[in-house]
């Protein structure tokens, strides 16, 4: 079952709660910190670009990257939602980012709300943090967040969880296996149609999504970056400069692009 197929048309709606403004400006911290303060940033599983808006009314020339073109054609749709991103034009791309390419480089990647928690084998973050590096300015970054093991075991662990609004139910169902560090979203989503029946009752279109996502250790994601052949800079608890704990629930991991015999500069 593809993911983020009919799951777009109801995104937004049901993941109001996050918190993107947060979010963004950790993130945007993060990038003036390290002297981004311009430029080209691409982000890496986009989604419907709000984080991607944000960042094009921030002042960056923003390159949108995503797997689903349902979720792109939203972000199209929604590209002048926030007056200020008017300011700047935003290119979406619809591409796995495990074989992205682009015709130049950029001074940064970001990637959060989890995406890269999508690679499912550490073979592919060490794939995607290697094109990041191929990309990136000489002396660029990457910045991307991950769910942790204990996001997923403790506090999601198998459990039930329902959202219900007036015109669509969200009925999410979640699995995680511990030994294989998988995490199985199973979503049964209910939409008003828009038709009734002779009484005057709404009919509901039925549709399910599968996603999985994979938990990473720290020892994982530092081996990984030093498999791509990047710097690690640092691995944060997220929204704060501290070490991750063992009750992380998200971390920010940074890392360097890093000049090699061999690299292909665009």
């Amino acid at each position: 079952m593809d993911a983020y197929t009919d799951f777009a048309r109801v995104y937004d709606e049901l993941m109001d709660n996050i918190p993107y403004d947060k979010w963004f400006e950790y993130l945007h911290s993060l990038l003036k910190e390290f002297k981004i303060e311009d430029g080209i940033v691409a982000e890496l599983g986009c989604g419907s670009g709000k984080m991607t808006r944000k960042l094009a009314g921030a002042g960056y020339d923003m390159i949108g990257i995503d797997l689903s073109m349902d979720m792109l054609q939203i972000a199209m749709e929604k590209k002048y939602e926030d007056k200020n991103a008017t300011k700047k034009d935003i290119l979406y791309l619809n591409q796995d980012m495990r074989e992205m390419e682009l015709y130049g480089t950029v001074r940064a990647f970001v990637s959060v709300g989890d995406s890269m928690n999508y690679l499912l084998e550490k073979k592919d973050l060490v794939q995607v943090m290697k094109l990041c590096n191929n990309y990136l300015d000489e002396g660029g970054y990457l910045i991307f967040d991950l769910k942790t093991a204990h996001m997923y075991r403790d506090l999601m662990g198998n459990r039930t969880i329902t959202d219900t609004r007036d015109d669509v139910t969200l009925i999410w169902d979640n699995f995680y296996d511990k030994d294989k560090h998988l995490n199985e979203y199973a979503m049964t989503i209910y939409t008003d149609s828009g038709k009734t029946d002779a009484y005057g009752n709404a009919y509901f279109t039925r549709f399910e999504e599968k996603h999985l996502q994979r938990a990473y250790s720290l020892s994982e994601i530092k081996s990984a970056v030093k498999q791509s052949g990047m710097e690690l800079v640092a691995i944060y608890d997220a929204f704060t400069h501290n070490e991750p704990t063992r009750k992380s629930e998200r971390v920010y991991v940074i890392a360097r692009e890093t000049h090699q015999e061999g690299k292909k500069y665009i």
